[in-house]
């Protein structure tokens, strides 16, 4: 078996304030992947870095507290790719890839188009590149894994209120037509939904710190294992963990049957 998990942290030392370490610990994961590290190397304690078994690989967003992406794994990679050859996007911190040989697995964290206009633009600027990246994994013939945040809730079964929310960004048509895309034009799965067809609101991954978002469930799943056909047939099991909050996401945990 194979246990990889998906996390967005909000701030790797908040995480870790709030008991992160300790539950990932007790995982028995051969993958965490997370995101939205809001840190720099020199901000990260050793315990941190290689927390029990584990070796922690990341990529760190140029901008202080700002973004960033990592994997943790106990399983020594054969390579190690950070960044998607773009500057402008891998300034940000958005992409890691550990390689092995038959498989790759990706921690990634796709842009928030919320802020702003700016930042929708840099949010499609980033799905083109992806998108041809993402067609150049998926041609090569192995299995990978790519976790992450998103930010795009796909179908509407996939956010709370989707009615309220068709105009806002992750769940625009233009998003929401680029992800069908990766999944019907480019072959990639949804490795929860292909477990979980009709699952709504148990699926959410995010729910907003606005008013009573988490007590209410008005959530949003954004955070995918996407993965190529063959590990995605492999999946066995899915579980979002909620018991304690780590931040503003819940992990995704699936454990697939493949052996590393």
């Amino acid at each position: 078996m194979l246990r990889v998990i998906s996390a967005n942290l909000n701030g790797i030392r908040s995480a870790n304030t709030k008991g992160f370490f300790d539950w990932m610990g007790q995982q028995d994961a051969d993958f965490v992947c997370v995101q939205e590290l809001k840190a720099q190397e020199a901000d990260i304690a050793p315990a941190m870095k290689a927390p029990g078994p584990c070796q922690g690989y990341f990529h760190y967003a140029e901008k202080k507290g700002y973004s960033g992406v990592g994997i943790y794994t106990p399983h020594q990679p054969d390579d190690v790719v950070i960044g998607l050859g773009v500057p402008e996007i891998d300034a940000e911190g958005r992409y890691i890839e550990l390689v092995y040989p038959k498989l790759s697995v990706v921690s990634v964290y796709l842009p928030s188009g919320s802020s702003g206009e700016h930042r929708q633009t840099a949010k499609y600027h980033f799905m083109a590149h992806f998108y041809r990246h993402l067609g150049d994994l998926i041609a090569r013939g192995r299995e990978v894994v790519i976790c992450g945040d998103w930010n795009i809730a796909h179908k509407e079964a996939d956010l709370k209120n989707w009615k309220g929310n068709l105009k806002n960004s992750g769940f625009l048509p233009e998003e929401r037509a680029w992800l069908t895309r990766v999944f019907d034009e480019l072959k990639w799965v949804d490795v929860y939904r292909r477990l979980a067809p009709t699952a709504t609101g148990e699926g959410y991954t995010w729910w907003s710190n606005r008013g009573q978002a988490w007590a209410k469930n008005v959530g949003w799943r954004i955070d995918y294992h996407v993965a190529s056909n063959g590990l995605a047939d492999t999946a066995r099991r899915a579980a979002i963990y909620k018991e304690a909050r780590f931040s503003d996401h819940a992990p995704l945990t699936i454990d697939y049957d493949y052996a590393l």
